[in-house]
């Protein structure tokens, strides 16, 4: 096909640049949706690295009659970062922490760093940035600031506005500029100046606001200001009553208006934010469970009287969704009975008496007024994280919902007054009933602002007009009880339609004044706050849209088809969390902080072609194939992603209904059938080692196989755990456990496998290994479903009725003995499901079967030595994501002087064969040394290291030359002789 015309254009932009810019389709249909319900294709995305490349990009945009929609993290609920333009993502490049001024308590920042990597940054300083959103992880300062963030602690650190000193940016004439607090002299001075566009924007602020009639207008149309989250519109009303115009006002700061624009007056460069001491270091949650929202309001202002930092809540429906949540199921360990809404009450003072005083104080009103029924105190930071990671998922756990019908984000960020908070809610559910709309409550409610979510089906058409009424209905009361249609979230796509009714037709014609001044040629993000398309326009799916069924290996009943259950992802951007903050999802976006390599893209892709593909077979695409090639299949995502969406499941199943319509290849082939070529091996293991390890022959094998050659290829052991079991085994009259001889185990770590099964002798257990079939992993991973689908059924069959409470099947590979727990209940067929559930349910990596063991006295500390020994252990990723690294330091601890400490490290790189293919050696490698690597490093030679997974024990002695021990070595050596 002949490039056309603006694809020439495009080539001259990029020649300018000195970052990227892709106009590929992958990328356009990844950055066409957000967090929020909308889905525009964008022209093209572009990274910039420079200031320069903003003003090429803007003087491009000018010329061309395009637009830039600038975008951060990502995570917007009002459709604010999608537009048919440019999308200018600032994630990649422009993140440094310029400067920090610990005496004046300031940070100079770029728009792309992440508020908790800042927030750790600041740390040693004793400061911090106060408003905290539940996206902290991995939300951006530059976003913050376009919605004017609030967050958790909003009762005392208000929004971003507050903390905003001082704005650079570039306007749309191409020109830089910084707006900071000017004296009554400096604007009078800014507004004479001859200094281009920035002095117009100066002059018709004063113009607009010197006009007595535009600030009575202001003052009785806008937002009441005693409410803490408004910002509805652009910020007129607080200029307004600044200095020049009002006489006992602050110093007037054009980045007050910047805050809240959503990126539709300029594009920001920098920004100095103001900072406050760390808050005093003892903090308690009071978590008061109440019989049903209404006494949950009522029972905030009982809170509000006790100065808290923050007041949060939760309704029944979004604890119930917990419950199927890996990571959150944990999290609601504080939990009495079935609450109908919750309140997360924080107070942080200088001592635990002063807390513990005002616990009983408040819960004694409480109970005086007959409100609520259990009133637990959380301390601790590891349970108080638990907690407020509980309550931050609800934005991603909402898509747990089963079906069509989803809670949307619609009315999710109004305010009002605390003090008229029941009546405005009780006239709320009216509207709900009015609408025969179920809705589900949570969030900000000590500032008066509860997001409140309708369930709705956006695939059909009715329910896509009942989105518009219920906007519409909700603008009204809110504007009835003088309160903000968006508190925190913006306008975006979502709200602007409605911003006339809430500040009145005079005020919203000078917002559109404001606009065509700051922004003629409508350049920065057109379509947010001011001639906004209608809202239920531009949706992410089409009116009447019918979700197509397709037929697939795996089990995805309980999403209802594999469509829905790659539209479970919402966009929240949980997937671009970073190592720095202690996450594992996504480790090749952690290397790269690549957007394409998120969760979040490939299950936008993979949306999008199931649904829209042409081809008899929609998996059939190789741009689907591209995207989840680095994919590592961790399972991170399935725990750590709130609305659970399970990456490594979908590549399975992706690439074996690929594979249907194309040919395998060689490579592939050759790892899933590794136990095959392992056991031929094992007649001559001298012989076969000899050849992978020679310096030549070991090169040609790797090369010709597409293997990396820095690689060192695993070594056959000199017989096998199945042959040295059937010479060794003796009868016993102990408690018998059966262990599981995974194909890993029984070729290479054989050692390992043996010194399990005499550790357990030793410690009273008789071990045995029972007739099985491989484990299937290999299959799995190389997307060899239909033959691990055939594993799973024999090995239920063979193990249904050996295995049972009473003799457990445990393991030692874990990536192994974890596929009963995890894939094997979605593979078999459907006659055999519970079998498969009840043959998980008694299957344990040995290192839970230990510490449960020892946890029940069963196994006595006297049986091990009482030397000291320091011992540092990284965890397979599959146990970080569907069991627990518990059991491994509990273990490593149980020696009565031996101290583990675990790597807070996720995947290790390795991935299986990830790490040995040639084209992904370096990735792989990349995410070992974002923590693990330099870690092992690092740590004394008198220090042992542990891993508990085969790849991972490899990816450490390739990149570090130190030995990693199984946990059972460690055990095992330290047993008493």
């Amino acid at each position: 096909m002949e490039p056309t015309k603006q694809s020439f254009q495009f080539e001259e932009l990029q020649a300018k640049l000195a970052g990227e810019l892709h106009r590929d389709i992958t990328t356009r249909l990844i950055y066409a949706t957000d967090a929020s319900a909308y889905k525009v294709l964008p022209l093209a995305v572009c990274y910039p690295k420079t200031e320069a490349d903003l003003q090429q990009l803007i003087q491009f945009a000018s010329d061309k009659n395009l637009s830039l929609i600038p975008r951060a993290a990502g995570t917007s609920l009002a459709g604010q970062v999608v537009g048919d333009g440019i999308v200018v993502d600032i994630s990649k490049y422009f993140t440094k922490i310029i400067e920090v001024n610990k005496e004046e308590a300031w940070v100079r920042v770029q728009p792309g760093v992440i508020l908790d990597e800042l927030n750790l940054h600041l740390k040693n300083y004793g400061l911090f940035f106060g408003p905290e959103t539940s996206t902290s992880s991995r939300c951006m300062l530059g976003g913050m600031l376009g919605n004017n963030s609030c967050g958790s602690h909003s009762i005392i650190y208000g929004s971003t506005r507050d903390h905003t000193l001082e704005v650079s940016c570039i306007l749309s004439d191409g020109n830089k500029a910084i707006f900071s607090s000017v004296s009554n002299e400096e604007f009078e001075h800014k507004c004479k100046v001859h200094n281009g566009l920035e002095s117009k924007l100066y002059q018709q602020i004063k113009s607009i606001l010197s006009i007595e009639k535009n600030q009575q207008s202001i003052a009785k149309e806008y937002p009441d200001q005693k409410i803490k989250r408004r910002n509805t519109g652009y910020a007129i009303d607080i200029l307004a009553s600044s200095s020049p115009f009002h006489s006992n006002g602050k110093a007037f700061n054009f980045s007050q208006l910047l805050a809240g624009s959503e990126g539709t007056l300029a594009f920001t460069t920098e920004m100095k934010l103001n900072l406050i001491p760390v808050p005093p270091k003892e903090k308690a949650l009071i978590c008061a469970h109440f019989e049903n929202l209404e006494d949950a309001i009522q029972g905030n202002l009982i809170a509000l009287k006790y100065q808290p930092g923050a007041v949060e809540l939760m309704d029944d429906q979004i604890l119930k969704l917990t419950e199927g949540n890996i990571t959150q199921a944990k999290n609601r360990f504080f939990l009495e009975g079935n609450p109908g809404a919750l309140l997360i009450i924080e107070f942080a003072r200088e001592t635990k008496s002063e807390i513990e005083n005002i616990a009983k104080e408040m819960e004694a009103e409480f109970r005086e007024k007959k409100l609520g029924y259990h009133f637990p105190i959380v301390s601790g930071v590891e349970n108080m994280t638990r907690v407020w990671d509980l309550r931050k998922s609800a934005l991603g756990i909402l898509s747990n919902m089963k079906g069509d019908a989803k809670p949307v984000s619609l009315i999710e960020d109004t305010s009002v007054n605390p003090e008229v908070l029941y009546d405005y809610i009780a006239d709320f559910k009216d509207l709900m009933r009015k609408h025969e709309i179920q809705c589900i409550f949570h969030a900000h409610i000590g500032t008066g602002e509860i997001h409140m979510r309708p369930v709705l089906n956006l695939k059909d058409s009715r329910d896509q007009e009942k989105f518009h009424a219920i906007g519409l209905d909700s603008a009204k009361l809110v504007k009835k009880y003088n309160g903000s249609l968006s508190g925190e979230h913006g306008d975006g796509r979502l709200r602007g339609e409605f911003i006339s009714i809430m500040i009145g037709e005079q005020n919203y014609q000078l917002l559109r004044d404001i606009k065509q001044c700051w922004d003629p040629k409508n350049i920065f993000n057109p379509g947010k706050i001011v001639d906004t398309p209608k809202m239920n326009t531009h949706l992410r799916y089409e009116a009447n849209q019918k979700t197509r069924e397709i037929k697939t290996y795996f089990d995805f009943s309980n999403d209802m088809g594999i469509v829905r259950a790659t539209e479970r992802c919402n966009g929240s951007g949980d997937c671009r969390n970073t190592h720095i903050t202690g996450k594992g999802m996504c480790p090749s976006y952690q290397a790269t902080l690549d957007e394409k390599l998120t969760t979040r893209a490939r299950a936008n892709l993979f949306r999008e072609f199931l649904t829209n593909s042409n081809n008899s077979n929609p998996f059939n695409h190789k741009e689907l194939y591209d995207i989840l090639d680095l994919c590592l299949s961790c399972k991170a995502c399935k725990s750590e992603c709130p609305s659970s969406v399970d990456m490594a499941k979908l590549k399975a199943e992706f690439l074996q209904q690929y594979y249907d319509s194309n040919p395998i290849p060689l490579r592939s082939k050759l790892i899933a059938n590794i136990s095959k070529i392992n056991k031929l091996g094992s007649y001559a293991p001298s012989l076969f080692n000899s050849i992978n390890q020679h310096s030549t022959l070991g090169k040609i094998v790797k090369k010709k196989l597409g293997f990396a050659e820095e690689r060192s290829i695993p070594k056959l052991h000199k017989t096998t755990l199945r042959k040295w079991y059937a010479n060794s085994y003796k009868e016993s009259n102990k408690k018998k456990v059966y262990l599981f001889a995974d194909e890993f185990t029984n070729y290479n770590d054989t050692p390992i496998g043996i010194k399990a099964i005499q550790l357990l002798e030793k410690l009273g257990y008789h071990a045995i290994i029972p007739k099985h079939m491989e484990s299937g992993r290999t299959y799995l991973s190389k997307g060899l479903v239909k033959k691990a689908k055939f594993l799973a059924i024999k090995n239920v069959n063979l193990l249904k009725n050996v295995i049972s409470a009473e003799n457990p099947l445990i393991g030692i590979e874990p990536s192994a003995i974890l596929t009963f727990r995890d894939e094997y209940p979605e593979l078999v067929t459907p006659d055999m499901v519970e079998d498969a559930k009840n043959l998980s349910k008694n299957t344990f990596t040995i290192e839970e079967f230990l510490y449960q063991e020892m946890k029940n006295g069963n196994i006595k500390k006297e049986q091990f030595t009482n030397a000291k020994k320091e011992v540092k252990f990284h965890t397979h990723c599959y146990q970080k994501a569907l069991a627990s690294s518990l059991p491994i330091k509990e273990i490593l601890s149980f020696p009565e002087n031996y101290t583990a400490i675990e790597i807070q490290s996720g995947c290790c790189g390795m991935a299986g064969s990830f790490g040995y293919e040639k084209e992904h050696y370096e990735l792989s490698i990349k995410v070992g040394e974002l923590v693990l690597l330099p870690e092992v490093r690092k740590t004394p030679k008198t220090t042992l290291i542990v891993a508990s997974g085969t790849s991972c024990r490899h990816q450490i002695k390739d990149a570090t030359e130190r030995i990693a021990l199984h946990p059972i070595e460690v055990l095992f050596n330290a047993l008493v002789q």
